[in-house]
């Protein structure tokens, strides 16, 4: 008796390649863009031309934001090891996580519960908004749990990705109830903490994300997808203008031992 392993993804035989049923070399290759092919084959549909232009946008912003730990890891791990670019942009995706990356997925599943849980009065004026946003911080700040998407550690008063990505998304036909969601808490963060918080770039895309129906445990993939590009630039870069030597020996002569503490 023959197994059978069903997939709606990749098929091949002797002289055909297929991706979701459509011929690989005939139907995609030339026809369809990398952003596309990605939400299409994660989403199980094809994005129309709005959602499609946010998803873009959202690669774009969480593509590269300097020397951040995900691009100091992997330009040390391709220091290392030079014969192994997949180690040296794996060791960079490994550091996506609660405060770099991460905040994407923390920021949309966020949203998603409260909006969620509120859905016995649907907020649909931008005051249902924010006194949703109020009772979100407010619940959330109680339980001494940190509110996503809200400071930066460089853009203090305003990440400039913000605004441009809810404009986008407003004139792509995608701006729905997470983004406007995590707008109103900017608004009204600083009534409710006592002390102004940007919104992030990393949270808002979360925010785009879940408005594009992308399952909202599943967005942290798509920063990540976005961040593989931008370590592919910084090994790229690190091969023409190497910093990956100067940073290790900085850190490496700059040590200075202190004897444990006898509490430790």
């Amino acid at each position: 008796m023959s197994q059978s392993y069903p997939t709606s993804l990749g098929t091949s035989t002797e002289d055909e390649i297929s991706l979701m049923g459509h011929s690989v070399p005939d139907d995609l290759m030339g026809q369809v863009g990398f952003a596309e092919l990605a939400f299409w084959m994660t989403a199980g549909r094809r994005p129309d031309p709005g959602q499609l232009r946010t998803f873009e946008a959202v690669l774009v912003a969480l593509a590269d934001h300097g020397f951040t730990p995900t691009a100091i890891a992997a330009r040390l791990t391709y220091l290392s090891a030079p014969e192994s670019i997949q180690g040296a942009i794996a060791s960079g995706l490994l550091g996506g996580g609660s405060r770099f990356l991460g905040v994407t997925e923390d920021t949309g599943q966020f949203l998603h519960q409260v909006l969620t849980e509120h859905t016995g009065r649907e907020p649909s004026s931008e005051a249902d908004f924010e006194e949703l946003a109020r009772t979100a911080i407010t619940e959330a700040r109680a339980a001494k749990r940190l509110v996503p998407g809200l400071g930066h550690p460089v853009h203090k008063k305003g990440d400039p990705r913000t605004p441009r990505l809810i404009a986008i998304a407003e004139d792509s036909g995608t701006r729905g109830a997470h983004l406007r969601l995590f707008e109103a808490m900017g608004r009204v963060s600083q009534e409710v903490l006592g002390k102004k918080l940007p919104l992030n770039g990393a949270g808002v895309c979360g925010a785009a994300l879940a408005d594009l129906g992308l399952p909202v445990d599943f967005l942290r993939g798509f920063a990540l997808l976005a961040r593989t590009a931008g370590l592919l630039g910084q090994i790229a870069e690190e091969r023409r203008q190497p910093v990956a030597q100067k940073i290790y020996m900085h850190v490496d002569r700059n040590a200075e031992y202190i004897p444990l503490s006898e509490e430790a």
